[in-house]
């Protein structure tokens, strides 16, 4: 953690190795989303985008939620002052970048949920790469409730992982669904008790932190273009792609080794 952290920061960066942890610290307000955390996590981004050790990037959320979206204190004083352009246009300029550099960035990002994800939360939540959630984790779309369209990524990631229909009926016919529903819609990968979730999540993060950082970098950055990438393009990046990870000492390594095996 950089020395001019303190406990009281809106968000707050952990690194362990190859993983880095970034939890989202407002717990009394259910680490909802005003400027100083969109300001933090935009800051943070920028500093583990550009640390080649970290291979992954776990985020998280502190006290009883993983976050419950927007925070509708800020919002609504807005509302009331007839101010909500510049105050959310400011807001979601910072958080955006966040959000931009966490699918920029070539390491894997992983959201471990608990409690709430709600609103820019269950976005937050299915932007990332993957997903980890507790049994008890509940995922509340929120944004139709008060009669505004998603934003921080939930018409990203959502929509690129259940397809459109599926997307639609989640964020305009939901109420919520627990983790168990994420599960078999595909957006969790893994759902496990509340108390394991911490441990479950490090020993994820640790699995994937094991892949060679070019090999991951490629795979991510391939996947999330494919969808609007003609086949030519693709297939010539995908070839681009698999020759610069083979260029890599870690191939080298490897293939030795697997070579050596099947004499």
């Amino acid at each position: 953690m950089p020395e001019t952290a303190s406990a009281n920061d809106p968000a707050l960066l952990r690194v362990d190795g190859p993983v880095a942890t970034i939890t989202l610290n407002r717990p009394a307000a259910f680490n909802a989303i005003d400027l100083a955390i969109a300001k933090k996590l935009e800051q943070l981004g920028a500093q583990i985008e550009a640390d080649k050790n970290i291979r992954v990037l776990v985020i998280e959320g502190a006290g009883r939620a993983f976050c419950a979206g927007g925070d509708l204190q800020t919002i609504g004083a807005a509302a009331e002052a007839n101010n909500i352009p510049p105050v959310v246009g400011e807001l979601l300029r910072h958080y955006h970048a966040f959000i931009t550099s966490l699918r920029r960035m070539p390491k894997l990002v992983l959201a471990s949920v608990h409690g709430s994800a709600a609103g820019a939360g269950l976005s937050l939540a299915f932007v990332a790469d993957l997903c980890i959630a507790a049994e008890d984790a509940r995922f509340t779309p929120a944004y139709a409730k008060i009669g505004v369209s998603p934003d921080g990524g939930g018409t990203v990631g959502l929509a690129a992982s259940v397809g459109s229909r599926r997307a639609l009926q989640i964020f305009l016919a939901e109420d919520g669904f627990t983790a168990q529903q994420a599960q078999q819609w595909g957006l969790v990968a893994k759902v496990v008790p509340a108390a394991e979730l911490k441990a479950a999540t490090r020993e994820f993060a640790l699995r994937l932190a094991h892949n060679a950082p070019a090999g991951l970098a490629a795979t991510k950055a391939l996947i999330h273009q494919a969808p609007t990438t003609p086949i030519e393009a693709q297939l010539d990046a995908e070839r681009d792609a698999i020759i610069a990870c083979m260029d890599t000492d870690e191939f080298r390594v490897a293939v030795k080794k697997f070579t050596s095996k099947s004499k």
